[in-house]
Formats: C-alpha cells, sequence, structure tokens
C-alpha cells in the first residue's frame, strides 16, 4: 500500500498517468494514511534538498527500462547499499524516493508496465530488509516521530505542488515559445 501509494504521488506530481485506467491507489485506513502522508513529506523534503539525486535515476544507474528484470536488479542493488551501513528512517524514506523517481522513468519512458515492477520489487525489499527493524521500533508510525506537525506540511506540500505545476507551466511555454522563433 506504501509502495504504490508513494510511486503514484510522484508519477501524478509529475502531470504523469500510470496506467491506462488512472485512479489512485485506494485509501489507507487510519493510522496507515497518517503514516503515508508522513513518508510522503518527508519524501518531498528530500528531494527537495537534493533533487538531481532523485531525478532521471534510471540514466544516473545507466540502464534501459525495457527489461523488467534489469530495473528490478538495479533498483535492489541501490535500496541494499543504501542500507548497507545501517538502516535509518532517512534511508528507507531515500529508498522509497529512488523507486518513486524511478517509476516516473519508466512512464516517461512509455514503460508504465514496468512501474509494477518497481511497486513489487519495493515490497519484496520491505519484507525482507525492513520488516524485522520495522517490527523492533514498532512498525510504519515509528515515522511520526520523524516530524512535528504534518498538518502544516500538508499546506505547504499543497502548496509546492502548485508552484511545481506552475513552473512546468511556465517552461512548456517558454519552449513552445523558442520553437515558435
Amino acid at each position: 500500500m506504501l509502495c504504490r501509494e508513494f510511486m503514484y504521488s510522484r508519477i501524478t506530481r509529475e502531470g504523469l498517468s500510470w496506467t491506462e485506467v488512472d485512479t489512485a491507489p485506494p485509501a489507507a485506513p487510519g493510522t496507515l494514511a497518517h503514516t503515508a502522508l508522513v513518508l510522503l513529506k518527508l519524501g518531498d523534503e528530500l528531494e527537495n534538498i537534493q533533487p538531481h539525486v532523485y531525478r532521471n535515476i534510471a540514466r544516473q544507474l545507466n540502464i534501459s527500462v525495457t527489461m523488467e528484470v534489469v530495473v528490478s536488479d538495479a533498483f535492489l542493488s541501490v535500496a541494499t547499499e543504501i542500507l548497507s551501513l545501517g538502516i535509518t528512517w532517512g534511508k528507507v524514506v531515500a529508498i522509497f524516493a529512488v523507486a518513486g523517481g524511478l517509476a516516473v522513468d519508466c512512464v516517461r519512458q512509455e514503460r508504465p508496465a514496468v512501474v509494477h515492477t518497481i511497486e513489487e520489487s519495493l515490497g519484496e525489499f520491505v519484507r525482507k530488509s525492513l520488516v524485522p527493524w520495522l517490527r523492533r521500533r514498532g512498525g510504519w508510525s515509528d515515522i511520526l516521530k520523524c516530524v512535528r506537525n504534518v498538518e502544516t506540511r500538508s499546506q505547504t506540500h499543497w502548496l509546492s505542488s502548485v508552484v511545481l505545476t506552475w513552473r512546468h507551466l511556465v517552461k512548456m511555454i517558454y519552449i513552445y515559445l523558442m520553437k515558435e522563433l
């Protein structure tokens, strides 16, 4: 659920569609929904701090998104490397951000079916590598300790989405006008 919601948010944030029937993931119940919101907000902050790290992931990894096994193996290698010196919430968020960036790359390169492979790979990685750590910390709700006030960040997230959309719109208008000259 968290995997799908995170990747879906990244794809839609870029103004892209994931599937032919582009629907949002089902709403998460109670605490999980709040946890998903915090994960998304922390992801936003991380990606804003170092956008070059979490964009064009496929190019940075020097892989083609045409082969699902290549994408899956590359993602799992990066995720394993991120956790090689231990697990922290920051590293967990970074893994989700890599998966989200890779999902955006797949959709942009007209390979939306590969997004499901990334979702499955992320889910598998969470089950195999993070579940014991999560259990020791009391579950996903432990991430809530990473933020003080999600509500104000929710407004910031909405505002940043609007600003990002306007920035893309202005960029597209500029490109269009330059072609006309």
